[in-house]
């Protein structure tokens, strides 16, 4: 296995991934003995900033305020970083963040200075069914920025996910409150199929990626182990809570109708039409190929909704994963869907 590079930046790293993934790259030499890489994180606000510095008393990141849309913060950013963990989306607008603005213009200018810095690689943090020309704005944008990065003049891995389950994000507290109710009601009474995927198998997918010092250009689906329809998903966790909800179904064409109303009522609406078609589409993937290539073992279904899922848990925002471990030295081989809004 290649080492990680010496110094990696982290840009949306008050995300959850990004701090999980910072927890990480802090442990890399308690894991194994090998030397502990730099870690540069990249956020928006002096608010997120302090939040991630006091991330870990062991292992403080360098921490940049920046603006992703701006050539000469990201240059300055990127500076002196053989790999690049981009970790900024939305999969809703606001007035201030389009998908445009959040996906090709980032990765533009991402490109364009990792390109004129010579860093190795970038690795990219996509939805699972991005693709140019796709019929869903948010989708087709990410498709468009991953096109960006995938002809661009520096190696990049694009990892396309779908739902994200771990320790304090959306998804989890989403998923726990639906257990914990008497009455959910879902579109389509929860069939839609969805395929989650430990934030721990996420974070070892980033790593790596980061040792791949090819020139190779790669994009990737990675999914969780099992598929499984929501309403199956749901009773799983409910069942870690004593509890069986009941299912009230409603008809997709309702709910979009409701969609969008909220669209024109609201500037800042809870759910848009965009984001119900992502919500709603099926995932279905069949990844051990990609889990090969990458290196990693997945940890299954239940094992990830005993960590998150079960009543008064509080899980840390570092634990320990199945899979690869990563150092910055060769080494033996020892063994969210992204948030709504644009990531601190």
């Amino acid at each position: 296995m290649s080492p990680l590079p010496q110094r990696i930046l982290v840009t949306g790293a008050n995300g959850n991934l990004g701090r999980q993934l910072i927890g990480r790259l802090c442990d890399v030499s308690d894991e194994d003995g090998g030397e502990r890489p730099i870690v540069r994180a990249l956020v928006r606000s002096e608010a997120a900033a302090s939040r991630v510095r006091n991330l870990s008393a062991a292992c403080r990141p360098e921490v940049m305020v920046g603006d992703y849309a701006q050539v000469e913060s990201m240059r300055q950013a990127v500076a002196g970083c053989a790999g690049v963990v981009h970790l900024v989306g939305i999969i809703k607008e606001s007035e201030r963040a389009t998908y445009a603005s959040a996906h090709e213009e980032t990765c533009r200018i991402l490109e364009e200075v990792c390109a004129q810095a010579g860093c190795r690689r970038i690795v990219y943090l996509s939805i699972l069914g991005s693709r140019p020309g796709a019929g869903n704005p948010c989708l087709n944008s990410k498709g468009l920025a991953e096109r960006v990065l995938l002809e661009g003049r520096v190696p990049a891995t694009i990892l396309r996910v779908p739902m994200v389950l771990g320790p304090d994000d959306f998804a989890s507290a989403a998923l726990r409150a639906q257990a914990q109710s008497r009455v959910v009601p879902l579109v389509r009474g929860g069939r839609t199929l969805q395929q989650p995927i430990d934030s721990r198998d996420v974070v070892n997918a980033i790593l790596a990626a980061l040792t791949d010092e090819s020139s190779a250009m790669t994009a990737l689906d990675l999914g969780g182990p099992e598929c499984l329809q929501h309403r199956e998903l749901l009773a799983r966790v409910a069942a870690l809570h004593g509890k069986t909800p009941l299912i009230f179904p409603i008809p997709a064409p309702l709910a979009r109708l409701f969609a969008a109303a909220m669209e024109r009522l609201s500037k800042n609406p809870p759910i848009t039409r965009t984001m119900l078609e992502i919500l709603q589409s099926d995932d279905r993937i069949e990844d051990a190929s990609c889990c090969k290539q990458l290196g990693i073992t997945l940890t299954p279904l239940s094992e990830t909704l005993r960590a998150y899922m079960q009543p008064e848990t509080r899980p840390e925002t570092r634990p320990e994963a199945s899979g690869k471990k990563f150092s910055s030295t060769p080494s033996k081989e020892t063994k969210t869907k992204p948030e709504a809004n644009i990531h601190d």
